[in-house]
């Protein structure tokens, strides 16, 4: 059976697909068929006519084989806003059964399937609906990505005390140094780690936009 994660995280702009491509990259590196997906995106742009999502559009030239678009990222919208408000505002369901399907075809032709999220644990997909529900739906073990930045403290508490009473696997979390000016960056891992038994995989340093080339880290799985 293939291999799959649900990455979820502390806030949106904490840096989410660069920590799925960081995946990416240690699964190839240990000589497996990976690819990820991108349920749902807010903010897109029009490329050839087709309306696209710039983390799915990394995502899909990061994966083994080519995917076509539309099976990694089914729901795309181009307002940068809440996926409930533009789905609403575009007269769309964001269907899980659907997302579903397209993770069944992609762990049938690769050997480890990453699901991004969108924004944080509880942003909603639709009425009464939001990323963790749709993370039980796949049951997915989960991977917390942390924002290493003012304020991380706070925000990762609140959610891995969040996902623990969601009752979902949850395999450890990321630490991913997005302020590269921070005081007490060491410090501030360290005392979120002192406040949970949920394993630290890695910390992940400031990468300069996308550029994962330079990442041979590893994952403590």
């Amino acid at each position: 059976m293939s291999k799959g994660f649900f990455i979820t995280g502390t806030d949106t702009g904490i840096g989410k697909t660069v920590v799925t491509g960081a995946l990416m990259r240690y699964f190839k590196n240990q000589g497996q068929s990976v690819a990820a997906m991108k349920p749902v995106a807010s903010g897109a742009v029009r490329k050839n006519g087709q309306l696209v999502n710039e983390d799915a559009l990394f995502l899909q030239q990061n994966a083994s084989e080519n995917i076509q678009y539309d099976l990694l990222n089914p729901y795309v919208f181009e307002e940068p806003v809440s996926p409930h408000i533009a789905a609403k505002n575009h007269d769309t369901t964001i269907s899980f059964e659907l997302i579903s399907k397209n993770l069944n075809q992609l762990q049938n032709a690769f050997e480890v399937v990453i699901v991004e999220g969108v924004g944080g644990w509880f942003v909603p997909l639709g009425p009464k609906v939001d990323v963790s529900d749709l993370a039980l739906y796949l049951n997915l073990p989960v991977i917390i990505v942390v924002g290493i930045r003012l304020g991380c403290i706070n925000h990762a508490r609140l959610t891995f005390a969040a996902i623990q009473e969601s009752k979902v696997n949850v395999v450890g979390w990321v630490a991913n140094c997005v302020a590269p000016e921070m005081l007490a960056q060491q410090a501030n891992i360290q005392t979120i780690a002192d406040f949970t038994d949920i394993p630290l995989l890695s910390v992940l340093p400031y990468f300069s936009g996308q550029a994962l080339e330079s990442f041979d880290g590893n994952f403590n799985f």
